[in-house]
């Protein structure tokens, strides 16, 4: 009898923990208008293409933002600030804020799109969903970038080890 291959089953909880090695910045991915917005705190999102300005963003489609994305089509990525961490944990869901009520707490503009801005953030990405993957729980969504605004007087925050982080004056290295 031949021996048929099997790939080994990779623990959840384990693979959950070796993702938090990985620093990521913090940013709030703002979606909707008027009463229909939402949005959601990510450390998933990517650059992908220089050539035609585009980013990626990976949304568990159990999210309450994903039905919000698929009728509106477009999204902002609002890359944090060392002292925004209020606005991350309100776009997480801490707190019991949903919908539009994680708005609060924070100023907020319009760009290309229409797709709220948030005032003071480290970089604003103005997309248009241009291509939905779906994976698994999650969906991947490309954008094309429309419109950027950046700060370069601030440091962002940062997401390690299943906490909030700054950058340090010692851990910068010149090349």
């Amino acid at each position: 009898m031949e021996k048929v291959a099997t790939k080994p089953i990779v623990d959840q909880s384990a693979f959950k923990l070796s993702m938090r090695h990985l620093a990521g910045a913090v940013s709030v991915v703002t979606v909707g208008e008027c009463e229909e917005r939402t949005g959601f705190t990510a450390t998933s999102v990517s650059s992908l293409s220089a050539d035609q300005p585009s980013v990626i963003v990976s949304l568990n489609r159990g999210s309450s933002s994903w039905p919000v994305v698929e009728r509106y089509r477009r999204f902002c990525v609002n890359v944090l600030t060392a002292d925004q961490q209020h606005i991350a944990q309100s776009f997480a869901g801490f707190c019991g804020r949903r919908g539009v009520e994680r708005y609060q707490d924070a100023q907020w503009y319009s760009l290309l799109t229409g797709t709220p801005a948030l005032k003071d953030a480290l970089t604003v990405l103005d997309c248009e969903l241009e291509t939905v993957l779906n994976h698994h729980s999650h969906a991947i969504l490309i954008g094309r970038v429309c419109a950027i605004e950046t700060r370069e007087d601030v440091e962002p925050l940062l997401y390690w080890r299943g906490g909030y982080r700054r950058l340090s004056e010692e851990a910068v290295i010149h090349p």
